[in-house]
């Protein structure tokens, strides 16, 4: 390393986050960058620990350590250090496919691994790597180069999330010929209509969309698989199909009172206002004025989020700015601790207690913390009209098990209250991909709905089942990504892609050199 003593020498420093009063007045990103001196300093943290769980990418007691992808996560750092940011987007781009997408809405798993973290402040891989990717753009070092000699083999690659732009570039890149379809106007998936903008401007994607297209990457937007046409009819005039429809399918609250007027899931409402934000062309004052939502204005509302995850904390923040009175978040699960207990140590993820931007800005808006942990919603309470008035709730408590020794959440009796609300959004998480899209291609499914894969893409009837691999129950069909894990974080999409990209290569040529 290129500074042995770096992680004694200079403490971690990140850069500069825009305050809560400022930011909730648009959807704007809000974390700025150190100048590249200063972020040179932080690659000079890395310590040279010889045995860097940062890029293991391995799962530890049920839970990633490090980051999926294995980048070359010391080397990387090295390289900032000395400030050739030039080689460092080569040495990233030889295991990263969208650096600019991971650099802002990963929760940074090598971090998480990192070893300084131990006894110190880990270093700041992500900003690290965002800075890279940054250079490389402005420098215009990125580019996504058209082959010069094609295969003549065709894929189609169905949905243009991560996992599903990540098996794209790597196959175009290879030579073969390749069609993604998204059934929204834009490409991106969720990464564009489920995460709000002021975590990942859209404007990124659409800079490594025009790349992918130059290069040959042919996109066709508006075309809802399994309706609009029919797997049988890809599979017809394609060498191979990749599902790459994500974990789609949000659960529900099945409780009294469902079907009031003010209910709607978290997914739905995100992507109504990322697109209502793209088709003002990024006027966030006027946006944030408009009336014309499905859910109205939320001047004056009060809202409730059900669901305590990153989705959740999206609501909330998308919600205060664009004006709720008041946000509630309501989490099944007890709160966490606020450090590391002995049962939880490193390098495994720490599950301890994080405040996200959302939750700082209602604690500055409202005066404290939205969450309220260890209760779920029992009824959605309606007025003569069927329009949501309110909801009742029910606190919870951990109960063993005996049978299986897992740990269930029990209503605790006594406890019921009712809040009142004027909209309520259902951040609950997805249960596995869409139905009617595995049944168009006729793949099989596994327990948990998502898209079952095998040691073999033959489609035999002794063939075995291996969550590694990524070829379905149906021949030259694969699949990856949420539809194939399950819901997860955009990191293990990526890696999904590139992975199915090289099995998918190899299966149509015999050989792959991914």
């Amino acid at each position: 390393m290129g500074k042995a003593t770096g992680f004694l020498e200079f403490e971690r420093k990140d850069g500069k986050v825009v305050p809560p009063e400022q930011r909730i007045k648009n959807f704007n990103e809000f974390h700025d960058l150190l100048d590249s001196h200063e972020q040179q300093l932080q690659g000079g943290r890395c310590m040279e620990c010889g045995v860097p769980f940062c890029q293991a990418g391995t799962m530890i007691a049920g839970m990633a350590s490090g980051c999926p992808l294995h980048n070359l996560v010391p080397e990387l750092n090295d390289l900032v250090y000395h400030g050739n940011f030039e080689q460092a987007y080569k040495r990233l781009s030889i295991t990263h496919s969208f650096p600019e997408f991971t650099s802002r809405v990963c929760p940074a798993l090598c971090e998480n691994a990192c070893t300084c973290g131990l006894h110190s402040e880990p270093v700041s891989t992500k900003e690290n790597e965002r800075t890279v990717i940054e250079y490389a753009y402005e420098h215009e070092l990125v580019k996504e180069e058209k082959p010069k000699v094609r295969t003549g083999k065709k894929v189609a690659v169905i949905g243009s999330g991560p996992s599903g732009l990540a098996t794209a570039q790597l196959l175009n890149r290879r030579g073969h010929s390749v069609t993604v379809y998204e059934r929204n106007d834009r490409a991106g998936g969720l990464l564009r209509y489920g995460i709000p903008n002021m975590k990942i401007d859209k404007r990124i994607i659409d800079r490594r969309i025009e790349l992918m297209e130059a290069a040959g990457v042919k996109f066709v937007y508006n075309v809802n698989v399994g309706k609009d046409i029919t797997g049988k009819e890809l599979m017809a005039q394609y060498d191979r199909v990749v599902l790459c429809g994500g974990a789609s399918n949000p659960r529900d609250i099945k409780a009294p009172g469902r079907d009031a007027a003010g209910i709607y899931f978290a997914v739905d409402f995100l992507k109504e206002v990322s697109k209502k934000l793209m088709d003002m062309n990024y006027d966030h004052v006027s946006m944030m004025k408009s009336k014309d939502f499905s859910f109205g204005s939320l001047a004056g509302k009060r809202v409730i989020v059900i669901g305590g995850g990153d989705t959740g904390n999206d609501c909330v923040g998308t919600s205060i700015r664009l004006g709720a009175a008041d946000v509630t978040q309501l989490e099944m699960m007890p709160c966490p601790p606020s450090v590391r207990l002995e049962s939880n140590p490193w390098p495994e993820w720490p599950r301890i207690l994080k405040t996200d931007y959302g939750q700082e800005e209602a604690i500055y808006k409202f005066g404290s913390d939205p969450r309220v942990y260890q209760t779920t919603v029992t009824e959605f309470i309606k007025n003569k009209d069927g329009k949501l008035t309110g909801v009742k709730t029910v606190k919870l408590a951990p109960k063993k098990d005996e049978k299986t020794g897992r740990m269930n959440m029990i209503p605790v009796e006594g406890t019921e209250k009712e809040l009142k609300a004027d909209l309520v959004l259902i951040a609950a998480g997805f249960l596995g991909s869409e139905k009617y899209v595995a049944d168009s291609f006729g793949v099989a499914l596994n327990e948990r709905t998502n898209v079952a894969t095998f040691a073999s893409s033959a489609g035999a009837a002794n063939r075995t089942a291996c969550a590694d691999s990524y070829a379905t129950s149906v021949a030259n069909v694969f699949t990856a990504g949420d539809m194939h894990r399950g819901q997860s974080l955009v990191v293990w999409a990526i890696a999904e892609g590139r992975r199915a990209a090289k099995e998918i290569d190899e299966s149509l040529m015999g050989y792959t050199n991914l």
